[in-house]
């Protein structure tokens, strides 16, 4: 003989997937336009974010060499360029692709 099995209480299951929809759907707000810009007050600075104490900090770097210094201030330079260079196609296509979607989003609002 079979025997019903009671249902579960599944009223929470509404409510959980009205938060996971209110989640996704803050995921999907919109960037800034590509005309607002932001001023250099707009930007905090990292030390004003994570304060380092002079302690912390240690003591003063000694002086090097004027020649080391430059070699090293040339091959940082080095570095720094080539770190660009790899990632500025990357950036060029997600720039492009953001607006792309943006551009989308504007025309889907001007149609009637």
């Amino acid at each position: 003989m079979d025997s019903l099995k009671p249902k579960p209480d599944t009223t929470h299951l509404l409510s959980d997937l009205q938060s996971i929809r209110d989640l996704l759907d803050e995921d999907l707000a919109l960037p800034p336009l590509l005309t607002e810009t932001l001023g250099a007050d707009d930007i905090p600075l990292l030390s004003e974010i994570v304060p380092v104490a002079e302690e912390e900090a240690g003591p003063p770097p000694t002086a090097l060499p004027p020649d080391l210094e430059q070699s090293l201030r040339t091959e940082a330079q080095l570095i720094l360029q080539e770190v660009v260079d790899d990632f500025v196609p990357q950036i060029e296509a997600e720039l492009k692709r953001r607006l792309e979607a943006r551009l989308d989003q504007l025309l889907a609002r001007r149609k009637p």
